[in-house]
Parts: C-alpha cells; sequence; structure tokens
C-alpha cells in the first residue's frame, strides 16, 4: 500500500460509547470540519439474531437505535468503540481534541495518528466491486452488507 494522502487518526476511548455519547461526539466532528470519511467500529448489533436456539427472532438491543447527526437520523448498528477519520490536513487534530475533552469527561480516550482506512484497494476489492468502484467509498463499506454507507454533509 501507497502513503495516504490525507492523515488520518482514530479516536479510542477506553470504554464502548451509547447511543447519546456517540451522537454528541459525531456532532462536533461534524462541526469541526476538515474530516473527509469517517468510520465507525466496535461490535455489531444485529436487527435480528444470527445464530443460537433463538435465530431469526427480532433483537430488541436498547443500544440500537436512531441518532441524529447534523441533519441526519441515522441508525446505530454498531456499539461504538473506535472512530476513524480521515482528515483534510493534520491541522484539524487539536480541533478534534477540545471536541473530544468536552464529551469524554467521565473516562479516558486518545487520539492516535496513523494510517487506519483502506486508501488502495486490493484484488479482493476489485472481484466484489468491480473495476468502477468508487475509491471514496473504498474501506467504508461491508462488502457482506445490504446497505452501503452513509453520506453526511458536513459544514
Amino acid at each position: 500500500m501507497t502513503e495516504a494522502i490525507y492523515p488520518q487518526c482514530r479516536i479510542v476511548t477506553e470504554r464502548l460509547l451509547d447511543p447519546e455519547t456517540t451522537e454528541k461526539i459525531l456532532n462536533l466532528i461534524v462541526e469541526t470540519g476538515g474530516v473527509r470519511r469517517m468510520v465507525l467500529n466496535g461490535p455489531r448489533l444485529p436487527a435480528i439474531v444470527p445464530y443460537g436456539p433463538a435465530r431469526g427472532t427480532e433483537n430488541p438491543h436498547t443500544l440500537r437505535r436512531q441518532i441524529h447527526i447534523g441533519e441526519q437520523e441515522i441508525q446505530l448498528e454498531v456499539h461504538v468503540g473506535t472512530i476513524l477519520l480521515e482528515l483534510t490536513s493534520a491541522d484539524v487534530i487539536p480541533a478534534l481534541k477540545t471536541a473530544s475533552d468536552k464529551v469524554f469527561t467521565n473516562f479516558t480516550y486518545r487520539i492516535q495518528e496513523g494510517k487506519y482506512i483502506k486508501t488502495d484497494p486490493s484484488l479482493v476489492d476489485y472481484a466484489k466491486f468491480g473495476p468502477d468502484f468508487d475509491k471514496d467509498l473504498l474501506g467504508l463499506c461491508d462488502p457482506k452488507s445490504k446497505q452501503g454507507p452513509i453520506i453526511i454533509q458536513g459544514t
């Protein structure tokens, strides 16, 4: 893989985030600006039980709900533990730290710089998505998911 053109960072918290905390931090990140792409990582919260004796029944999980980001309602499908960000420039990182300090008051977090989101397609990506796949969506969508990535328009 080649070096990323845009800097990347991730916000790693000591705990998994509640939907309210996730909504607060994502709204502050969107208001900050300078974020090109974002991925929320954590354990999946399936709508239907995927395995076991209750397989195929509805999964009434309290953390799977709608959150309001910017001007959009989004179904939260993961219990967020890590937020991966691709930025327009490294100058945005201090603003992200300020936003994170406002939200994460009861537990610790770290902002780490590095390469966390895929930037170049692999042979598998070519086979799954085809030759005309949009490179801006690379690393953002789950090939097994029936739903595509959610695009949030910033300010």
